[in-house]
């Protein structure tokens, strides 16, 4: 089946609006995982303002799953990457003041840096992984710099699901095939959610893992983060 990998960026969000530490972000990822959850997923922004730096340093002494960071390669994420060696760095060109990620990489016009970011990554044993918007052209472009895995990114299936679906997601079904075609795995994110995330789990060829964070959170807050987390699995299961 495809893995969870909950992102808990929301909750250091929370965390931070009040100061101390509640809610605990190294406790969430324990009951997370202790709910069935495959993996955690952090994205330390610059500025530091939800999941920050010592946040990345702590969660590795209580991850028995799979640890996943996004950023932007800058060079302060690149060192904190290699010095905690996550399972897994996906890459994510998100520009310091923006509010989240809204766009996939260009892998033909960034594809020798990406080339020899992926490379320092790899000597550290590091799985690598790109966030692409759904284009088999920089699909294609994003296998030739070594990567492991791309990371399509789903807002615009989300916006389309409840008007066509078969259209939002045709072109990720398109991307995904060529992924295979290529040799790279194929991970997934960004507004997947308890409404769309079944529909688009059947219909992806190859999908590993996705990543999600902002909608679970949401929904936990109605329903429960055990029940939701429970929820996202059993959708996933039916593939």
């Amino acid at each position: 089946m495809t893995k969870l990998s909950v992102n808990i960026n929301k909750i250091a969000t929370l965390r931070n609006a009040r100061g101390g530490n509640q809610p605990n972000i190294v406790q969430v990822a324990l009951d997370a995982q202790a709910f069935g959850a495959h993996g955690i997923t952090v994205h330390p922004r610059p500025d530091e303002r939800h999941i920050t730096y010592k946040d990345v340093h702590d969660l590795p002494a209580v991850i028995s799953t799979e640890f996943n960071i996004e950023g932007n390669p800058i060079p302060k994420f690149i060192d904190l990457v290699c010095s905690v060696k996550p399972n897994q760095v996906t890459l994510v060109p998100d520009a310091p003041d923006e509010i989240t990620s809204n766009a996939g990489w260009d892998t033909i016009k960034n594809r020798s840096f990406l080339e020899e970011v992926i490379q320092e990554f790899k000597q550290h044993g590091i799985r690598t992984s790109i966030f692409l918007d759904p284009n088999i052209i920089q699909v294609e472009a994003a296998a030739k710099t070594g990567t492991d895995r791309i990371e399509l990114y789903t807002e615009s299936y989300a916006e389309g699901f409840a008007e066509n679906r078969q259209k939002a997601i045709a072109p990720f079904i398109k991307a995904a095939q060529r992924a295979k075609e290529v040799g790279i795995g194929l991970n997934a994110g960004h507004d997947l959610s308890l409404e769309n995330i079944e529909y688009f789990a059947q219909n992806i060829p190859g999908l590993l893992e996705v990543s999600i964070g902002h909608a679970l959170v949401c929904e936990s807050l109605y329903l429960g983060l055990e029940n939701v987390i429970n929820q996202y699995i059993a959708k996933l299961s039916r593939q």
